[in-house]
């Protein structure tokens, strides 16, 4: 069979045919993705394989609303990063099955390629639904594609196996699993374990981050260091991701540092994988995280963003664009320029308000957009008569609610995390817009933190765009967050 073309080699991009206008060629962080049937992405807590051709295969959790877990991996293939092509479900839950039943946890799938087998192996964190078995899955397949045959369900070396990561040197071609091994006191750790030759379970231990108390890891390489991520434990809530530094992987590494700007919890995302591109002008590191929504897993985000790695001082650090090209010939990564609009300037109806907020643009934010009556009004958006991305700059200081109500803040004994509010966006009256309007998600940004969310929307050609932004129902009230600005982006045709 054709050796495929993995991460330790200069990637080469098959030159893609001409696809449908409607398709992206961007990466937007939290946007929502599409595929080219029109679907929306479903490979969640994921990793990217590159095959044959220099094609990127990602392999993620398949969830629906009906059934969240147990839903099987799925698998896209794209030349670009931006262009996603579903081939359906990789590994199949299979009824009754003791391990892969639609019953089980079947989470964080990789894939890997078997020289020595000449297969493919896709590994995962196996377990039941209550969490007690935490084991190593692993399937096979002479595709990338797949189907996947399930082979095994291993304990490595006896141990615990939670969140699953896999990672490949370029030195050497080895192969290593990542896992945490549980939440309970005995646990805690978290594991760099070398693959066998065959790459199919764990044959030693590599290294053992001790009582760290993380999970979700991975790892990226430059040519002379190791950065490993990895979150913290506060399930679908974000929180800061750290990373640590080595010049081996058996140590001795770093103290653990954050990876992204304070309060953000890393622009609200998990740690899940970390993709290295040798392009022809520059190597690209991209960190491929998850945003997590709770209140419906099977639509929740992904958040792409590069890596800025300083090895000399032993730095990395998230770089946040909200659109961003990335030539994955050449790695270079081009940041998207758009029209801004201040709130400042807005007209603001109902309850609605302009509020002093030193962290603003202006020193003022717009707050109190609380349902339909009560809403702020940008007017003369520049349009082109195309779809167009437009990011929302928003404050949602929701943590500072009081432990014993509905959205009470997590940083207080007792509190609940409300997750999100909604903002209802209806652009031109609506005239373009199923149910006449579009649903903006405005995840919690902690106090005096501005963050963006991206939403595509269709404008007129000419400068008499209007969009007016209100609140919805959230589950706890009808609230859209304060806001700041709103950037309108050119169409990506």
């Amino acid at each position: 069979m054709t050796r495929p073309i993995t991460l330790l080699s200069t990637l080469l991009v098959a030159t893609s045919s001409l696809l449908p206008l409607s398709v992206g060629k961007w990466i937007v962080p939290g946007g929502r993705w599409y595929d080219t049937d029109g679907n929306i992405l479903n490979a969640h807590a994921g990793g990217i394989t590159v095959g044959p051709n220099g094609t990127f295969w990602l392999f993620g959790e398949y969830k629906t609303q009906e059934a969240t877990e147990g839903g099987g991996v799925s698998v896209y293939s794209s030349p670009d990063l931006a262009t996603w092509t579903s081939h359906g479900i990789a590994l199949e839950p299979v009824e009754g099955h003791e391990y892969i039943s639609p019953d089980n946890i079947i989470q964080r799938p990789k894939v890997v390629y078997s020289d020595k087998l000449e297969e493919y192996h896709m590994l995962w964190h196996a377990d039941n639904s209550s969490y007690r078995l935490l084991l190593q899955g692993l399937g096979t397949s002479k595709s990338i594609e797949g189907p996947y045959e399930f082979a095994s369900a291993t304990a490595p070396l006896g141990n615990w196996s939670q969140d699953f990561g896999l990672f490949t040197d370029m030195r050497d071609g080895r192969s290593y699993a990542l896992y945490s091994n549980g939440d309970s006191v005995e646990g805690r750790d978290v594991y760099i374990g070398e693959l066998n030759e065959n790459k199919t379970e764990v044959s030693e231990v590599t290294f053992r981050f001790d009582k760290f108390d993380l999970e979700a890891p991975c790892i990226i390489q430059t040519d002379r260091s190791y950065y490993a991520l990895m979150s913290h434990k506060t399930g679908y809530r974000p929180n800061n991701v750290v990373a640590f530094r080595a010049d081996r992987l058996e140590g001795p590494w770093s103290q653990p540092f954050f990876v992204a700007e304070r309060n953000t919890r890393t622009y609200n995302s998990q740690s899940g994988f970390a993709l290295r591109i040798n392009g022809t002008k520059t190597t690209t590191y991209l960190y491929l995280g998850d945003q997590w929504d709770s209140n419906s897993l099977w639509e929740s985000r992904y958040i792409w963003l590069p890596m800025k790695i300083d090895d000399r001082g032993g730095e990395l650090e998230l770089e946040w664009h909200d659109i961003y090209d990335l030539d994955v010939h050449t790695g270079e990564v081009s940041p998207v320029k758009g029209t801004t609009y201040y709130a400042l300037n807005a007209k603001t109806e109902g309850d609605a308000w302009k509020q002093e907020a030193n962290f603003a643009s202006g020193n003022q934010i717009v707050t109190g957009i609380y349902g339909n009556d009560s809403t702020v009004v940008f007017s003369g958006i520049k349009g082109e008569g195309k779809e167009q991305w437009i990011s929302f700059y928003y404050e949602n200081a929701d943590d500072m609610g009081f432990g014993d109500q509905p959205g009470g803040s997590p940083d207080r004994i007792g509190g609940s995390w409300q997750l999100r509010r909604i903002s209802s966006v209806v652009v031109n009256g609506g005239k373009d817009q199923e149910d006449g309007m579009d649903t903006l998600y405005e995840r919690d940004t902690h106090k005096g933190i501005l963050l963006s969310t991206p939403l595509k929307v269709f404008l007129d050609k000419g400068r008499d765009n209007v969009i007016e932004i209100g609140g919805c129902d959230n589950g706890f009230d009808v609230k859209g967050a304060d806001l700041d600005r709103i950037v309108v982006y050119a169409a990506e045709d």
